[in-house]
């Protein structure tokens, strides 16, 4: 890693696309994590990139930050650096041509396609007759079903069959999604093409309450390959659970044997990496990611560093710190509607009845030193200021006394970042 002391530099560092390097996206919400990100990279080393402006519409919406926001402080932050190595910027989860618009006349140069307003929920669950019904329904959104009708692909990890049932689930529970990603996809290269722009596309299909079979990875990835659009990564929803805040819940065992085939087809019908969604904190996972991908994936992060953030206010200003959970207990139940967590407020002693602050703090952003090696965190109370970080950022009296304790203490909170993103890495590394 290039990254030195603060000084001037004459050249503004630009991002570019990765290709199949190894990355990690840091989703720096409050736009002042990115020196702790980079010492984190330069301490652990090894080949995997930064993705040092990261950001969702959702996030945008939710803390009121525009894409060219987000860019500018992830660029400041470089060029105080000095940092000259590869790096890249992500508009993230971008659902309509507005979006892909918004975020590339800002400068990002990967675009991350979330479908999922075009996917059936339920097709998983719907019974015999039901399906028959929707699949009149899907059916000319899915002129590729006869094209792998009774087909099969047979992989190192296994044999891919596609019978009847398996295609007319997938054409119901898909079909529409790949039309619309195939169009954002051609919407991204037209806009590029326009502004002379580079640009590289994830597509997200975890946004599913099941996990994604093999099948129905192939076919979105197959389709996406026949029209024509070149992925640099892919994000299924994996076995498991990947909640928000908290480590991996699930048989690792098994998440192996499942990714490897996730892998082998992105090998398959690619090369494209793995991407890892809800990314932060699970760090019993990663050495598995990385092995069965062969260091060919990508992990997104965010609201990791948002709660690391939090951990300066309960270290230098607990009082901030104990109005900021009141403040998410109340706002927990509303804002958590749009992420997969299971944590329950009342479960979750609130601060007016815990007097020592290391105890605090512990609930509700976990501590290092009761983590198991290898382990990531597990406390619940996370979730809960997780999931309101916009409420708490747009706060007319919250939101600015957290950022001006955060500038106070920069090395403080760089210092945090690093730690915490080192034992990310280092599992990234190892695998």
């Amino acid at each position: 890693m290039s990254a030195g002391p603060a000084a001037v530099v004459t050249t503004r560092p630009a991002p570019s696309p990765l290709g199949m390097e190894p990355s990690i996206g840091f989703g720096d919400r409050l736009g002042l994590g990115t020196p702790g990100h980079v010492a984190a990279l330069r301490e652990a080393g090894g080949p995997i990139r930064g993705i040092f402006a990261q950001q969702s519409i959702r996030e945008m919406t939710r803390t009121g930050r525009s894409a060219e926001t987000i860019m500018a402080a992830a660029v400041d932050a470089l060029a105080k650096l000095r940092f000259t190595d590869p790096w890249s910027a992500d508009g993230d989860h971008l659902k309509t041509p507005a979006d892909i618009r918004r975020t590339m006349a800002a400068g990002f140069v990967m675009f991350t396609l979330d479908p999922s307003e075009e996917v059936d929920q339920s097709a998983d669950d719907y019974d015999a007759s039901t399906l028959t019904e929707k699949f009149a329904a899907a059916r000319e959104f899915a002129p590729w079903f006869d094209e792998y009708r009774g087909q099969s692909v047979r992989l190192d990890s296994g044999v891919i069959e596609f019978d009847e049932q398996t295609l007319t689930r997938a054409a119901v529970k898909y079909g529409r999604a790949i039309r619309r990603a195939i169009s954002l996809a051609q919407c991204v290269e037209e806009e590029a093409n326009r502004l002379d722009q580079p640009f590289e596309i994830e597509l997200s299909i975890d946004e599913t309450a099941h996990p994604t079979t093999p099948a129905e990875h192939y076919i979105i990835a197959d389709q996406c390959r026949q029209a024509g659009v070149s992925l640099v990564s892919l994000a299924p929803r994996f076995i498991g659970d990947f909640e928000k805040g908290v480590d991996y819940k699930g048989d690792l065992a098994k998440l192996e044997a499942s990714m490897r085939i996730h892998a082998e087809i992105a090998r398959r019908l690619g090369p494209y990496k793995i991407s890892l969604h809800s990314g932060s904190d699970k760090l019993s996972m990663y050495p598995v990611l990385a092995r069965v991908t062969g260091g060919k994936f990508h992990v997104k992060t965010a609201g990791t560093s948002y709660l690391e953030a939090l951990r300066v206010a309960a270290q230098h200003d607990p009082s901030l710190f104990r109005e900021i959970i009141d403040f998410s207990r109340s706002r927990f139940d509303e804002d958590k509607a749009s992420y997969h967590v299971s944590a329950v407020v009342n479960e979750i002693p609130a601060p007016d009845e815990v007097e020592d602050s290391v105890i605090l703090e512990r609930l509700y952003l976990d501590r290092w030193e009761d983590v198991a090696p290898g382990r990531g965190f597990t406390e619940p109370g996370r979730q809960i200021l997780h999931c309101t970080f916009g409420s708490v950022i747009t706060n007319a009296k919250l939101g600015p006394r957290l950022v001006s304790l955060l500038k106070a203490h920069p090395q403080e909170h760089c210092e945090i970042l690093r730690q915490h993103f080192v034992r990310h890495l280092q599992p990234l590394n190892a695998g």
